[in-house]
């Protein structure tokens, strides 16, 4: 079982900032996130999509803030438990919470936090009568591991960065690689677009569009997929593959959150603005899945109530402390892996 200070549901923005403020009281956390890589939305969709409202940023890239996320929290020496979706929970005689996955990892800590954005995401599927027989036997929604597309023929689908960007990634690793989208526009970063239409006049990359997948083919495990140009004519090609990676985006769900008896409202969590506690003590919900009035689904806002919150898990996992909050720019940063950040001290000099 692994244990920690603070149990984080969720490894978005706001789940990673609260692992520097929960530092920062001396905290250890432990993050749960159903996607294959910390970072949420801005890692998994649009991780080259400029965000213009991070105060000290007048522009940065969604997966270059992860980046730097990751990095302001490295010191603290977070555990991460990815690809697994937070199943049950469940509360001890001692007051503190096992959260088991869905691949039965168990979890212990005396706090709750959700920070899962928008809910669990789950790939959203093309129409295909036959899809289900191939998942895992030729079709896959996410990419956790590119070398196991090495030296295979592949066929992407999608128009937006995560089509865009594992097309350009693959040419270089697979035998071949088709993209094929609905529209001769994509909805990605310019650069991405641009590249790939490098990598198709180097015949690299096969370039299908406006076009889309109808129809899956194969006995034991996918064999070829049959393409439609959409246009009057309507013309109809098999294609050869190995594998089918359909990137169409994922759907936020709150998933079995739902059903740990926290209040709801329209599919998010509600909490009380003192600390964003739910009504569950013990449990709080910050950022996008939670809600109170005036709420707002902004970065900034999850970051704020990140910290309000870990000052209360403070008090709850050491009720007998005071804690007494220093500034960062006064006291620095001190790391769980014995490194510290602080400011130069001033040098006194007696003048003669």
């Amino acid at each position: 079982m692994i244990k920690t200070d603070i149990l984080i549901i969720g490894a978005g923005p706001t789940g990673l900032f609260a692992v520097f403020e929960a530092g920062l009281l001396k905290l250890k956390c432990h993050l749960i996130d159903a996607l294959p890589q910390a970072g949420g939305q801005c890692a998994e969709i649009y991780p080259k999509k400029p965000i213009y409202d991070i105060p000290g940023f007048p522009e940065v890239l969604a997966g270059d803030l992860v980046d730097n996320l990751m990095e302001q929290i490295k010191s603290f020496q977070p555990g991460f438990t990815l690809g697994e979706r937070a199943e049950t929970i469940e509360k001890l005689e001692d007051g503190s919470f096992v959260v088991t996955t869905n691949k039965g990892i168990k979890h212990n800590a005396p706090v709750v936090a959700i920070a899962g954005g928008l809910g669990s995401f789950e790939p959203r599927k093309p129409l295909l009568d036959n899809l289900a027989k191939f998942e895992d036997k030729g079709v896959a929604y996410m990419i956790k591991d590119p070398e196991v597309y090495r030296d295979k023929k592949v066929v992407i689908a999608g128009g937006g960065d995560s089509a865009l960007d594992w097309s350009i990634f693959l040419a270089d690793v697979a035998a071949q690689v088709t993209l094929v989208h609905r529209r001769n526009e994509f909805r990605g970063a310019l650069d991405s677009v641009e590249k790939v239409q490098e990598l198709k006049n180097q015949g690299k990359l096969n370039l299908i569009t406006p076009a889309e997948i109808i129809a899956l083919n194969g006995d034991e495990a996918l064999e070829s997929v049959l393409i439609r140009k959409i246009s009057d004519a309507k013309e109809e090609l098999v294609l050869e593959v190995d594998d089918f990676i359909p990137l169409f985006g994922l759907s936020p769900k709150l998933g079995p959150i739902g059903d740990w008896g926290l209040e709801i409202e329209k599919n998010a969590i509600k909490v009380d603005t003192f600390d964003y506690q739910t009504n569950i003590p013990g449990i709080y919900a910050i950022g996008d899945v939670n809600t109170y009035p005036g709420k707002l689904k902004l970065i900034l806002c999850g970051f704020h109530e990140a910290t309000l919150m870990c000052q209360s898990a403070f008090q709850k996992i050491h009720p007998d402390k005071k804690y007494v909050m220093k500034y960062t720019t006064v006291g620095g940063v001190s790391g769980f892996d014995g490194t510290k950040k602080e400011a130069p001290k001033a040098v006194v000099k007696k003048i003669e």
